[in-house]
């Protein structure tokens, strides 16, 4: 069987997105090392063991690859990344009571509930929740 067990989201700050997927978002520290030079590996994921084999590297998102690819999901208005929650009204409010911006409040988007936030590092998430 193949799984999913790390997947990136470029960002412009490492140490910025590492304070708010954690601190904010409620995502834990999986993984936070100096490779010297300025340079950070960090990887987070859900906590309370939920999940514990998957985890987020918050990747630096300059270069060639990365800046065009962030641009256009910008753009575009495109989440770079998807989030699942159980209430997303609850959430919804939790976050904004943090000063989190949404460029969208929960609507209905097919068989789920989605919200689009602003991760304050260059991205754009979503976070949904199925309908029913």
């Amino acid at each position: 069987m193949i799984k999913v067990a790390m997947t990136s989201v470029y960002v412009d700050d490492v140490t910025k997105a590492h304070a708010f997927y954690t601190d904010v978002l409620g995502f834990e520290t999986r993984l936070h090392m100096d490779l010297g030079g300025g340079t950070l590996l960090v990887t987070v994921g859900a906590p309370e063991g939920a999940q514990p084999d998957l985890q987020l590297l918050l990747e630096p998102g300059q270069g060639p690859i990365a800046e065009p690819y962030r641009a256009a999901l910008r753009e575009a208005g495109l989440p770079c990344i998807v989030f699942s929650v159980d209430d997303i009204e609850a959430e919804y409010e939790r976050l904004r009571s943090l000063g989190v911006r949404f460029t969208h409040k929960p609507q209905e988007q097919g068989p789920v509930i989605a919200a689009v936030l602003d991760d304050t590092v260059g991205n754009l998430i979503q976070l949904t929740q199925p309908k029913g």
